[in-house]
């Protein structure tokens, strides 16, 4: 990037995907990775649904082939997450993901720790059953979850209510981005291949591999909708560049029953809740750094060659 970050700026992230799952976990990933603020302590590959029994090893290689693109396998260090939900609230699921967040939390270093997850926080919850002193060490990020104060149907917090619950009766500092939030990153196919698909083999990749998930026969008339989408995993990026401080509310963390609806509790602790996010800020970040990365890239090749 053509700018430098002040070392008191920048943070630790932790990413937790599952990006076999749909299509635009890609784009925050790739995004995280060019944010020069971000010292990516590494990747975590999540579970999702219950259509194979291998989902999180299908995010494991989808990750693995993004690192790879980019050039960063080396670099940037890939773990396998949990295989499947919580099967009991108090029994966690142990996992080289659970353990890197553990590792990472208790580690001396001055720089503040964020987890972000773009998928469900069974990896949270089971660092924090494993390790319960990581509590207040690290801050999570989690795109997921119905909007509030009712909630509803949200397939992140489908793919582990136990997780969820978990997390949010812990005292684990919480910024949540519900379902209605992250949907405001909306995009056209027209704007990403304009936007992206022309810079570089990664641009190409996150173009194409969206545009086909959108012509899977399994999909039905109604979703996805055939010219746009929502990048809904992009949020847990821009708001670890900037926080949006005036955008969020302070809430008991309800407690989430199996229909994913919100019960009040008096006795919750306080998350933060966001109720809205910055799109254009959010895309022409990501817009920008593809282009810059694109232009790096090819200055090495004209040096190199």
């Amino acid at each position: 990037m053509p700018f430098q970050i002040a070392d008191n700026k920048r943070i630790r992230v932790i990413i937790n995907t599952d990006p076999a799952n749909e299509a635009d976990d890609q784009y925050a990933i790739v995004h995280a990775l060019l944010t020069p603020r971000f010292h990516i302590a590494g990747i975590i590959a999540a579970h999702f649904g219950t259509r194979t029994t291998t989902t999180m090893e299908e995010s494991y290689a989808e990750a693995s082939k993004l690192l790879k693109l980019m050039e960063m396998e080396h670099t940037v260090p890939l773990y396998k997450g949990a295989p499947h939900a919580l099967e009991d609230a108090s029994i966690p699921v142990v996992s080289e993901g659970a353990e890197l967040i553990i590792r990472e939390a208790l580690k001396d270093d001055p720089l503040p720790l964020y987890v972000i997850f773009l998928g469900p926080l069974t990896d949270m919850a089971s660092a924090y059953l494993m390790e319960p002193r990581i509590a207040d060490r690290l801050t999570a990020v989690w795109i997921g979850g119905g909007t509030y104060p009712i909630g509803a149907e949200e397939f992140n917090l489908l793919n582990d209510i136990k997780a969820a619950n978990t997390v949010f009766q812990s005292p684990i500092p919480l910024w949540q981005v519900p379902k209605n939030v992250y949907s405001m990153i909306r995009v056209s196919l027209a704007e990403l291949a304009v936007r992206v698909r022309p810079y570089g083999e990664i641009g190409k990749y996150l173009y194409e591999q969206l545009v086909e998930f959108n012509l899977l026969p399994r999909h039905g008339a109604r979703w996805p909708k055939g010219e746009m989408w929502m990048l809904g995993d992009s949020p847990a990026v821009s708001l670890l560049i900037d926080d949006h401080t005036f955008e969020y509310d302070l809430r008991k963390a309800p407690y989430i029953r199996e229909d994913m609806s919100y019960e009040d509790r008096e006795d919750g602790r306080i998350i933060r809740v966001y109720r809205y996010v910055d799109s254009r800020f959010t895309l022409e970040d990501m817009y920008a750094k593809l282009v810059l990365f694109h232009a790096y890239n090819e200055e090495k090749g004209r040096t190199s060659s």
